[in-house]
Order: C-alpha cells, then structure tokens, then sequence
C-alpha cells in the first residue's frame, strides 16, 4: 500500500518504522537481521528516528524473484524514468552493460534516405557479441499493434543509422566500456532493436521482425536470446574501422 500509493517519480520512499505494522514490534537486533535478506529495504538515520528506506527498483525485482509477483502490476509504482531503470536492472541481471539515451547525429548519407538527422535510443545494452538497442514504451494492451510495429521499425532505423556510423558506434563502446564493459568484444557483432512495453502483446515480432517483448517476458527473452536468432531482425557489424573500439 505504501508503494502504490507514494508518487511514480520517487525511486526512494522513506517511511517511519511505526508506520510498517509487520516491522513494528522489531526490536533493534530482529530488525537489522531481517532486512539484511533484502538489497530493496534498508534503515537510515533521519534528524531524529530511524526511518525504514524502500527502493522501488530493488523492491520490484525480488518481488519477481521471491515472491513471483506480476512485474506489470509492480511496474506501474514507477514512471517512465523509473521503467527504464527498471530494465537496466533486469539487463543487469542477465550481465549486460547498459546505458539509457544515447543520442547521436547522423553523419553518413542514410540520413537523406529517412529525412532524419539525429536519433536517441533509449537503451542499449552488450553482453558479449550481443547489443541489443531498446525503445522502452510503457504502452497499455489497448495500444495499436500498428503504432507498437511502426514505433519498432522507427527503432530498426536507428539501429541502421548507428551502424553507418561507425565513428559513433566507437563511441558508444568507450562509454560502455567505461561503464563496466571489460570482456574483449569479438566480431560480428549482433545489433538487435528491442521493444519492450508493459503489458503482454498477443503479437510477439512484427512483420519486420523486430521483437515486440513485455517487461514480464524480458527476462525469459535475454535467457534465450542465442536460441532464438534466427526468429529476429539481426543487424551484423563484421567489422570495425577504428580497431581501439574492440579493446
């Protein structure tokens, strides 16, 4: 209750002790020893009390694991922001490296074939030969499939444009490298664009085969990703001109 009914801005919610009937009657020592099973739920000192300290992110993704609670109904706690912390946490589960809106400008001679000059994605996340470009969209099963298809071929073009782009793709590997990314990257690597929503689509790829994956799938979706690549949209980078990016 506390967490549904606090604001889907906060990733932190600070909530007094005597407030969470379950740890109430927790002495000092019972207390410390409880939450010590949890990352999602700490104390900390206030001016004056202690105060029990819940953060969203952490808390959704035991609740999945523990509890095997509904992710999409945990999901709705937490705004856009915080839904795409959410599926970094979830990349970072399954051993990605990941960054949130990567912005670039278009440099090669695509953009006078799309009329578009800059892009954002909003994910990107590598894990071996793998780099998968997610557009999060926290879209509701009443959405059109053909505004969620046109969205992820939109996505699809991004993907095309960073690899005519070989100067940024380089980039884009420094910063995830200096972001955590220390295995040695091999080619080809593997681009794949992602969609990932809220809600279950009865559609699970669209006519171009790019991924249409639920927040509740995406965990089961990164576990068989090496399964399943024939079945998606694969944009392979054989080679790398500036060879540092491959570290």
């Amino acid at each position: 209750m506390i967490l549904k009914e606090s604001a889907t801005d906060l990733i932190e919610i600070w909530c007094e002790i005597s407030k969470i009937s379950f740890l109430a009657n927790f002495n000092d020592y019972e207390l410390k020893e409880f939450l010590f099973n949890f990352r999602s739920v700490s104390i900390r000192k206030g001016n004056y009390i202690n105060y029990v300290v819940i953060n969203k992110i952490l808390f959704i993704i035991e609740s999945i694991n523990i509890l095997r609670l509904d992710i999409k109904r945990l999901s709705e706690i937490i705004n856009y922001s915080g839904f795409e912390t959410l599926i970094k946490e979830i990349l970072s589960e399954n051993n990605y490296i990941s960054i949130t809106n990567f912005r670039f400008s278009d440099k090669s001679n695509y953009k006078t074939k799309t009329s578009q000059k800059r892009y954002e994605i909003d994910i990107i996340g590598i894990y071996l030969k793998y780099i998968l470009l997610i557009d999060a969209k926290q879209w509701r099963r009443k959405d059109s499939y053909n505004s969620l298809s046109k969205a992820a071929n939109l996505q699809c073009r991004r993907t095309v444009a960073l690899k005519r782009n070989p100067e940024i793709l380089h980039y884009l590997l420094q910063i995830l490298k200096n972001n955590g990314l220390k295995s040695k990257l091999k080619l080809p690597l593997l681009l794949f664009p992602v969609m990932v929503t809220l809600e279950d689509n009865n559609i699970k790829i669209n006519e171009n085969q790019i991924p249409l994956v639920s927040i509740n799938e995406l965990n089961s979706f990164l576990q068989e990703l090496p399964d399943n690549l024939e079945y998606f949209k694969i944009i392979k980078i054989n080679r790398i001109t500036i060879q540092k990016a491959l570290f």
